[in-house]
């Protein structure tokens, strides 16, 4: 796995939490960083356990010609914070970060269910751990934090970008017919078109793509 730096750390200051989003917002890159041939996916998602006191994180490993799921992870542990809106990744990247160290391989790109740079100081979870672990990543994200946009088309595959004034922050992407569109957005090393391409390719007939949609699904059981 890749060296983590300082992922930064929640003391208990919502204005130092926001102080250090804008720092690490200043290391993410928005340009096309990926391996020329990328071969290993991972998808990662977050959920609570004793009543939000457990932070669980799930981690699925994929095939990126397949999408195959090669390997599943999932790591506990004490939650570090409230939850605080802007604030997201401070509270659930330790447990997401555990999780991604138990695959047996370094991931050529990430997708995070959450955000990527479409966050108000550009730092969602999906970026964020992007610019801490130096890994590709994609923000791919179930409803709207910033932004405006105009509604994509009925069918798969419709799109529209998602906006905060002149800059495009990533794209609204029509996933599945008669469901609600997700926000996609590069996270780091990932520009917006390539994460809509991948997000688009990873797709078989739900809403969600499929690392995110694996991991969504491990990381809301409670039986493992």
């Amino acid at each position: 796995m890749n060296t983590v730096i300082d992922p930064g750390r929640w003391e208990g200051s919502v204005a130092a939490a926001r102080a250090q989003q804008t720092q690490l917002a200043s290391r993410v890159e928005r340009q096309d960083r990926l391996p020329k041939d990328v071969r290993w996916l991972a998808g990662l998602d977050v959920g609570f356990e004793d009543n939000g006191a457990t932070t669980r994180a799930a981690a699925v490993m994929l095939d990126a010609k397949t999408l195959q799921p090669l390997a599943q992870e999932i790591a506990r542990v004490p939650t570090v914070m409230p939850y605080i809106p802007g604030l997201l990744s401070f509270r659930e990247l330790p447990a997401l970060l555990a999780a991604l160290a138990l695959l047996p391989r370094t991931p050529d790109l990430v997708f995070v269910d959450g955000h990527g740079i479409s966050h108000p100081r550009r730092l969602g979870v999906a970026a964020h751990l992007g610019v801490v672990t130096n890994l590709p990543s994609i923000g791919v994200a179930k409803s709207k934090l910033v932004g405006q946009f105009i509604e994509p088309g009925a069918e798969v595959g419709a799109h529209t970008p998602l906006l905060d004034g002149d800059e495009q922050l990533g794209w609204v992407l029509r996933s599945k017919v008669r469901c609600k569109p997700l926000f996609v957005a590069g996270g780091h090393r990932v520009s917006a078109d390539s994460a809509l391409d991948w997000v688009q390719r990873t797709l078989r007939g739900y809403r969600l793509p499929e690392p995110t949609r694996l991991a969504d699904r491990l990381a809301s059981r409670r039986d493992e």
